[in-house]
């Protein structure tokens, strides 16, 4: 697991007044370097974003500018993964390249307040900003410093990995899925009837958790082998398909509801199978090299 961390403070609210940018690369949980430089962004300075860094005019006299640090910048990112707390820093980065002609940089963003808002339940709707997460997870930092927010967002990440077991490029997979998937309305509605063809025509399936593939997409697979797809668990329910993710404990809750009601329906003596997504997608796959 490696990834490098980022933070930038601005002059004003012009997103590409990048006057200070701090980096922290982390390696297996562990800070293996780190780097920091005052900017001289070439423009005025806010005395709102004065108020919030303490960085000023006189501070950055004589201070490199952006193109001056680029080359740095881009040897920490280039290939890699790039954590962030929230999308401001990858933005203002994007601006300042844009602003001095210079190449993007390839490198994965990964927001952290978007991880925090998905490992931990009290922070999914608010309080998943920097300083409030790191009290969360018990980590001290010096707040609107760059390099020791950019430290801080990498410790959000670390603490998310290691409280919900899941790994980077499974959080990759998770950020760009609901909050709560278990009571995401994007799946509830959906309906199919199976393809009487189907080599598992007569199963009636319902999809719960974060899936790795869209509902709609589930929906269509399953009903190409002939499962009918209904929207909740009832007593005719015959298959539950659980996203992998939710194996391990996401927001503090290890099962959905629909999870809970079919291992109800199960003790009660209904037969409904219960199965991960990746078994389901190898199901899907069997019966179509059958067909």
């Amino acid at each position: 697991m490696e990834f490098v961390a980022i933070d930038v403070e601005t002059a004003n609210a012009d997103m590409a007044s990048i006057c200070q940018i701090g980096l922290a690369k982390y390696k297996d949980g562990i800070l293996v370097d780190e780097w920091s430089s005052l900017i001289d962004p070439e423009d005025y300075f806010d005395f709102i974003n004065v108020d919030i860094h303490g960085i000023t005019e006189d501070d950055v006299a004589g201070a490199p500018k952006f193109p001056d640090v680029f080359q740095n910048l881009s040897k920490f990112l280039s290939g890699g993964i790039c954590v962030s707390h929230t999308h401001f820093d990858r933005v203002s980065v994007g601006r300042a390249i844009n602003k001095y002609s210079l190449n993007t940089i390839n490198t994965v963003w990964l927001d952290s307040a978007r991880v925090a808002r998905r490992a931990w339940e009290e922070c999914a709707w608010s309080g998943y900003g920097l300083s409030n997460v790191c009290k969360i997870i018990g980590y001290e930092f010096k707040h609107h410093d760059a390099l020791e927010d950019a430290k801080a967002s990498g410790q959000v990440l670390i603490a998310a990995i290691k409280k919900t077991g899941m790994d980077l490029e499974t959080w990759f997979k998770r950020v760009s899925q609901p909050i709560d998937p278990s009571s995401s309305s994007s799946g509830a509605a959906i309906k199919r009837d199976g393809n009487p063809e189907g080599e598992l025509y007569g199963e009636i399936v319902v999809f719960t958790g974060a899936l790795e593939i869209p509902r709609r997409e589930a929906a269509d697979l399953a009903s190409s082998i002939g499962c009918t797809v209904a929207p909740g668990v009832t007593k005719k329910t015959t298959l539950l398909v659980v996203g992998d993710q939710d194996i391990t404990e996401i927001l503090g809750k290890s099962k959905s509801s629909k999870h809970l009601k079919a291992e109800e329906l199960v003790a009660k003596g209904h037969k409904i199978r219960i199965i991960k997504e990746s078994d389901f997608k190898e199901l899907v796959s069997q019966a179509h090299e059958i067909a």
